[in-house]
């Protein structure tokens, strides 16, 4: 069944035309709730109970389980951001002298540095897979550059779904099967793709996957998940958190120090992480996005975004093949003949954001938008033309 717009949950104003939710989510009205039911019961701390701090964090991973398609919910992790997810990932891998981590070019900076880090402390290289210059066929020709740069040498691949910038699409089923291959692991970052796009751990089986909660999964900024494989059972946390350990609900013996952590991904989420506004609001949200569908959200977006790339294509400028890429994400290249500056005072002046990337504008979309935000977005770019 299609989805219509659902506007109506939010509370966006209507002369704002919001097409930047790769940057930052707006809250629908019931997360807006569940965050002020969260303030409020601060100011009655003698209400918050021991279950308090377990049991709303169990339902937050049984719904990001649910949504990723993972059978045990103790393989989910809950972490305060990406960058986290990521040192944690790099915290338990150990290299070799000449190893390869595979990069993409132009790779968030979060899922960056730490390859950078973790390569100088064992003499392993960072091997970056760089956009095709031509644009004939670039997603497909970037894909197959992909898997062919995936070698003996490959001891870690990490990228997105997608590219966080311009929505390039990326063939996980094939990358996962030539780093199987390879013995090689795979590591996903989902901050732009899980929660809009099909994602199921169980058919890619990626050796952790880590997304940001604050986007596409409309969390408070500040908090995010992580789903670590069997690689990760037996590593290493960033920090001890109490509430990691065995038997930690029982509070009143605290002070008898556990050797043993709760089983498998437990052990990686970050220190109060019961936070009890973030978790009231992560729960609104996953219940919804869950309602709504990850798949039907993403044909919704390809629904409203048509006839505008064929206008957008039609006045000089570049958008990837529709096969090769995002519907809910997408770059779009300007003709170099339009002034960008002036294109960005328009955009302004008609309350229409977006997100810039040089002479590429990104464009990011959700069950909020309508077919007539993106005329209003193409009229803009047009008069400046």
């Amino acid at each position: 069944m299609k989805l219509n717009n659902q506007k109506h949950l939010f509370s966006v104003p209507e002369e704002i035309t919001y097409l930047n939710i790769a940057s930052q989510s707006p809250s629908f009205k019931a997360i807006e709730k569940a965050g002020i039911e969260g303030v409020l019961e601060k100011s009655h701390p003698y209400k918050i109970i021991g279950n308090s701090y377990f049991e709303p964090v169990k339902e937050v991973k049984k719904l990001f389980a649910e949504l990723v398609d993972v059978f045990d919910y103790n393989r989910i992790a809950n972490i305060p951001s990406a960058s986290y997810g990521f040192a944690t990932v790099a915290n338990n891998i150990t290299l070799k002298k000449n190893d390869e981590i595979l990069l993409i070019d132009a790779q968030f900076p979060s899922n960056y540095y730490v390859w950078e880090k973790l390569a100088k402390k064992f003499g392993a290289k960072v091997k970056i897979v760089s956009m095709p210059d031509s644009k004939l066929n670039r997603g497909e020709n970037w894909n197959k550059a992909i898997l062919e740069s995936i070698s003996d040498a490959t001891a870690v691949v990490t990228l997105g779904n997608i590219h966080w910038a311009n929505g390039t699409l990326f063939d996980l089923k094939s990358v996962r099967r030539k780093t199987t291959k390879y013995k090689a692991l795979l590591i996903v970052d989902g901050s732009q793709s899980v929660g809009v796009l099909p994602f199921s751990v169980k058919e890619i089986k990626p050796d952790a996957l880590i997304c940001a909660g604050y986007k596409w999964l409309f969390g408070p900024y500040g908090c995010g998940y992580a789903y670590f494989g069997e690689y990760f059972d037996n590593g290493s946390p960033i920090e001890e958190n109490w509430s990691n350990r065995l038997n930690s609900e029982n509070m009143g013996n605290l002070a008898t120090y556990e050797p043993q952590y709760k089983p498998l991904a437990n052990r990686y989420s970050t220190g109060e992480h019961a936070s009890f506004i973030y978790i009231k609001m992560q729960i609104e949200a996953l219940k919804q996005i869950l309602i709504w569908i990850p798949e039907r959200i993403h044909a919704y977006c390809q629904e409203i975004t048509s006839e505008a790339i064929i206008t957008l294509k039609e006045n000089g400028c570049f958008i990837e093949d529709s096969n090769f890429r995002s519907h809910h994400l997408f770059g779009v290249e300007l003709p170099s003949k339009l002034d960008v500056e002036q294109l960005k005072k328009e955009l302004l002046k008609e309350q229409i954001f977006i997100s810039f990337r040089g002479n590429y504008i990104r464009l990011s979309c959700h069950l909020y938008n309508t077919k007539e935000d993106f005329k209003k977005l193409t009229n803009c770019i047009l008069s400046c033309l």
